[in-house]
């Protein structure tokens, strides 16, 4: 094997290139991947275009990519459940291990995660990548790596699902509809759900959302959106509620689209730090409001998930790239949201031909 890889680097904003760094060396206890395919997420367009989210800075070059799937190559000598050859699905967030977060289980909310793709820490944009040994999820054979790969965006819909407490008989609301948001339908269905509406003001995020398995749709730029909801549900009372969109009105809005003692769970980031909720309302109504930050042991079970029936991940994915046209993918994923979704990149140019 070659000593070195390709990378997409970030040297500041608007400024990547393909640079030829070291293959790193798995530690005792990880394991080397040969990267087949990562997506391309809305953190990583952030980056690229602000050079920062929050109080996460890029300050010095960075690998970006965080969606990531590919096969074992190496291991290191403590590692024993891989294999040279196997198929892994990544979950990027590496905890501590140690704080009262993780030994509760809610390793999500650990403060020292080391998360790839955001600062300082590497991502995947390469053609391998070193991830700890129990943090790497064998995929079936039936599964590819494309779906592997969205396995990562879809956890956060899985655990929307856990958080909300969904179950078969509610309807539920998803407000966004770009791939976090049509991934969560396609969680939801995996939770039994067949009453899924969704709103977004692009139409083609819209009909996708019906392919996908949305009963019905509806445009917050077409007037009210209580109205508009009413008229797609027959009247039907909305049980929870999953805001993917950050959208400062979305957000504030969805106290009075839920029922009474509803749930509403909170996904996407706003860009404001503070939005008004009518809380007298959500008082009055008992409405519980629960926020979700990433994810927490989801990859087992969104794997096995996958044998749904009605599942496609793959759905959501319109544009493939290899890692050589990174900037070029990066800015389709940016400028184009009226028809592009999951924008998928493949460093090796042979995988994305034989896909």
């Amino acid at each position: 094997m070659n000593t070195e890889m390709k990378a997409a680097i970030l040297n500041k904003p608007k400024s990547i290139e393909i640079k030829e760094i070291p293959i790193p060396e798995p530690k005792n206890n990880e394991a080397l991947l040969k990267v087949h395919c990562i997506g391309i997420c809305g953190s990583d367009v952030h980056y690229y275009e602000h050079g920062r989210i929050g109080r996460y800075v890029v300050e010095k070059p960075i690998i970006l990519g965080h969606e990531v799937s590919g096969t074992v190559v190496k291991v290191g000598k403590d590692v024993k459940n891989l294999n040279v050859g196997d198929r892994v699905a990544v979950e990027p967030g590496i905890p501590c291990g140690d704080c009262d977060y993780c030994r509760s289980g809610r390793y999500n909310l650990c403060a020292d995660v080391e998360f790839m793709a955001t600062p300082p820490f590497d991502g995947a944009w390469s053609e391998y990548v070193t991830v700890k040994s129990d943090f790497l999820f064998k995929l079936p054979d039936h599964v590819s790596f494309e779906e592997g790969a969205l396995i990562e965006p879809l956890s956060v819909g899985f655990h929307a699902m856990r958080r909300g407490k969904v179950g078969p008989g509610d309807t539920l609301l998803v407000t966004g509809l770009g791939p976090i948001g049509l991934l969560t339908i396609e969680a939801a269905k995996m939770f039994g759900i067949s009453e899924i509406y969704g709103s977004d003001v692009v139409a083609f995020r819209r009909d996708l959302a019906l392919e996908m398995g949305a009963k019905g749709v509806i445009d917050p730029s077409k007037g009210s959106v209580q109205d508009q909801l009413k008229e797609a549900t027959g009247d039907k009372a909305i049980d929870v509620l999953i805001e993917t969109s950050g959208n400062a009105h979305a957000v504030s809005d969805t106290i009075n689209l839920v029922k009474r003692g509803g749930r509403v769970v909170y996904v996407g980031l706003p860009t404001a730090d503070s939005i008004p909720i009518d809380i007298t309302s959500m008082i009055d109504a008992e409405i519980d409001m629960l926020g979700v930050f990433r994810y927490v042991n989801t990859y087992a079970d969104a794997i096995k998930s996958l044998d749904h029936p009605l599942v496609d991940l793959k759905k959501v994915i319109t544009d493939q790239y290899p890692l050589d046209d990174i900037q070029k993918a990066i800015e389709v994923a940016m400028t184009e949201k009226e028809k592009s979704i999951k924008v998928m990149i493949y460093p090796d140019p042979a995988d994305l031909q034989s896909n």
